[in-house]
């Protein structure tokens, strides 16, 4: 009888501490991409500030890893928000459904460009995406030709391009669950591979091969996981000038004085070339919304109406003085539409 009575409180405690805890979520959490993390910070100190609202809580965790958090389940314990520098996979969708997070909201906020910078004390590189491939590729076509694929064995610069410098690769980018990466192997990697032509032919016969090789980064030391703080490769590299950064444009645009972008083929990580496309190594940004926690946690369809804002992600906002790239008027309406209406993600099939 007394075990009873003790399990039986113990049951109370426990389900009284639930409920606490429960309560005590008044902010919103959101995870996700290191690329996405300052304009979501900005957007959330704002809110914080003008609304009656808890300032969200923001944390920086890549891509992938924001939608393994956001994909885990419903409740509480999980992220209402997660932001990602890359569109969510199909893979992604069916995870989240699995753990019963069905009704996805997908919010496109802008652009950006990856940026492959140096320090400003070192000389600007002039590259191509066929460089960055054999620069960073895990194998390349021999250079005796054949058709035939090699361990990468290219050294420096100059190995890859007599036009470039004679300094080593050196290379300090994100880790496998950034959506950075997963961004700049598709444009860039992958834009240079497909100029050999045995290679671009492999495509319609062996997707997974052509994607194995044009995706597949070395790991003999020319490429150094520098983990999610793109401003830690900043300070990396301002102290190797002769090492070289892959990163968001924000972070370039926000210390101009210290790190420059390279030029790839033939254009310079500017503003407007983002904004035209002609900078070839460009994406979309995302965030998406757990409708389940809407009308639960306080301030998530507020704080969607802020971000969503002309005020915010407006030409003339204040996201795009932190360096993002506003979506043309067409597609701003389309998404602040689909935000004001909890609109649910349709992934074609």
């Amino acid at each position: 009888m007394i075990n009873n009575r003790l399990i039986l409180a113990a049951a109370l405690t426990a389900a009284a501490a639930s409920s606490v805890q429960a309560a005590s979520r008044d902010y919103i959490s959101v995870v996700g991409s290191s690329t996405v993390y300052p304009f979501a910070t900005v957007v959330a100190e704002t809110f914080g500030k003008t609304t009656a609202f808890k300032t969200p809580k923001i944390e920086s965790t890549g891509s992938g890893g924001g939608l393994k958090l956001f994909c885990a389940g419903v409740g509480v314990e999980h992220p209402d928000i997660t932001n990602a520098s890359r569109r969510i996979k199909s893979s992604e969708v069916e995870r989240c459904a699995s753990n019963g997070v069905n009704d996805i909201v997908e919010v496109k906020i802008g652009y950006d460009g990856i940026v492959i910078a140096n320090a400003k004390s070192a000389p600007q590189f002039n590259l191509t995406r066929r460089d960055l491939f054999l620069a960073l590729a895990k194998k390349v076509p021999n250079v005796n030709g054949g058709g035939e694929l090699i361990d990468n064995p290219y050294k420096t610069w100059q190995d890859v391009n007599a036009s470039l410098p004679a300094t080593a690769i050196e290379v300090l980018g994100p880790p496998p669950t950034s959506g950075t990466r997963d961004a700049f192997v598709e444009l860039a990697m992958e834009g240079g591979c497909k100029t050999f032509d045995f290679i671009k032919a492999m495509k319609k016969q062996d997707k997974k091969t052509y994607k194995g090789i044009c995706h597949s980064i070395r790991e003999d030391g020319a490429f150094i996981e520098a983990g999610e703080n793109d401003n830690l490769i900043v300070q990396k590299l301002e102290s190797n000038p002769a090492a070289l950064g892959i990163f968001g444009f924000s972070f370039l645009d926000q210390n101009a004085d210290k790190v420059q972008g390279s030029i790839v083929d033939n254009v310079a990580p500017t503003f407007e070339a983002i904004a035209d496309g002609s900078y070839p190594v460009s994406r979309p940004l995302y965030f998406y919304v757990k409708k389940a926690h809407v009308g639960k946690i306080p301030g998530i369809q507020e704080f969607l109406a802020e971000f969503t804002s002309d005020k915010a992600w407006g030409e003339e906002g204040y996201l795009v003085d932190k360096g993002m790239i506003p979506m043309p008027n067409q597609e701003r309406s389309q998404f602040a539409a689909d935000v004001k209406g909890l609109n649910i993600l349709r992934l074609a099939k």
